[in-house]
């Protein structure tokens, strides 16, 4: 795998550990509980002064991260965090290796979306609930301590999709665009015949067929793969989005989904960052603290963000 793809050393090794959690049973569940060990694994304990409390927003389960210094009383930045997991996998747990460090790094409030997960919930209920969270957040935000106006949205791969969506239904409803959307290696909808589906199509970490699954999963009727709201490449209008910071890995089928993204926002006349993203593999900042290139990815991350705020 490695001789296909050359990963430095160390993302090589993050690699390996990875996969060394399979899955014990052939079902949904089996791949849950997979993941859910792997993410473990690469999860450190929060950063002193952290302030972690899990409740509801619109009756979808949120965790909230208030970095020490970032007192009630004065309204805070806010960043709206999905996770990635294809829409299958992942929760509050699997992505908190990187939203309590953001929200330090940032000094603003991250609040972190457990919305419901195919197939149980296929399309629309993960996207219904991340917007129900926006708005009730934007609702509610003096009784969070958060500034409504100083609000961005931000997720990996089928989080990616969803803030995407996100911004494109507030859009087509008249409503404020968040002041920033970053995308980070985001499933979008490209076409099968882009050139990352054959040129990383056994990729490490997610490949061709994966991607073919989680889709399956994720969308029950056929037609929903022309919503832009499920597949946001779909739709016809790329005007007054957010400005985007969009960041691919060069050794992942999707590469190219946030390459186009990239594109028709840009030519729609939105900002846009693209970070290429090279070496990289789908994934990878659970590699944060290990591997010096997905560090630069984090960086960037921070970086784009604390622009955006």
């Amino acid at each position: 795998m490695t001789t296909s793809y050359p990963l430095s050393p160390e993302l090589a090794e993050f690699v390996a550990v990875t996969l060394s959690f399979p899955a014990t049973e052939p079902d949904i569940s089996g791949m849950r509980n997979a993941y859910s060990r792997m993410c473990r694994a690469f999860t450190p304990a929060h950063p002193v002064g952290l302030e972690v409390s899990d409740f509801s927003i619109a009756d979808v389960p949120v965790r909230l991260y208030r970095p020490a210094g970032v007192v009630r009383e004065e309204p805070a930045p806010c960043v709206i965090y999905l996770h990635g997991g294809g829409w299958v996998v992942g929760d509050l747990d699997s992505h908190d290796f990187l939203t309590a460090p953001l929200a330090v790094d940032l000094k603003a409030v991250v609040i972190a979306v457990d919305y419901r997960l195919a197939p149980e919930f296929p399309f629309p209920a993960a996207f219904d609930d991340c917007l129900a969270v926006w708005r009730r957040v934007k609702a509610q935000a003096e009784g969070l301590g958060i500034d409504p106006q100083r609000m961005a949205i931000a997720g990996d791969s089928a989080g990616g999709n969803l803030a995407a969506a996100v911004c494109l239904a507030l859009r087509d409803a008249g409503e404020a665009q968040p002041l920033g959307q970053a995308l980070i290696y985001p499933g979008l909808g490209g076409a099968s015949t882009l050139a990352s589906r054959s040129e990383c199509a056994d990729a490490p970490l997610l490949s061709n067929n994966d991607l073919e699954c989680y889709r399956a999963l994720y969308l029950s009727r056929r037609e929903q793969e022309k919503s832009p709201y499920a597949m946001p490449l779909m739709a016809t209008d790329f005007s007054a989005l957010a400005p985007a910071f969009i960041a691919v890995a060069q050794f992942d089928p999707l590469r190219d989904d946030g390459e186009c993204y990239h594109r028709a926002l840009t030519e729609a006349g939105v900002a846009s960052r693209f970070y290429p993203g090279l070496g990289l593999v789908h994934g990878c900042l659970r590699a944060k603290g290990q591997a010096a290139e997905v560090d630069a990815l984090y960086k960037a991350l921070v970086g784009a963000l604390r622009g955006f705020l």
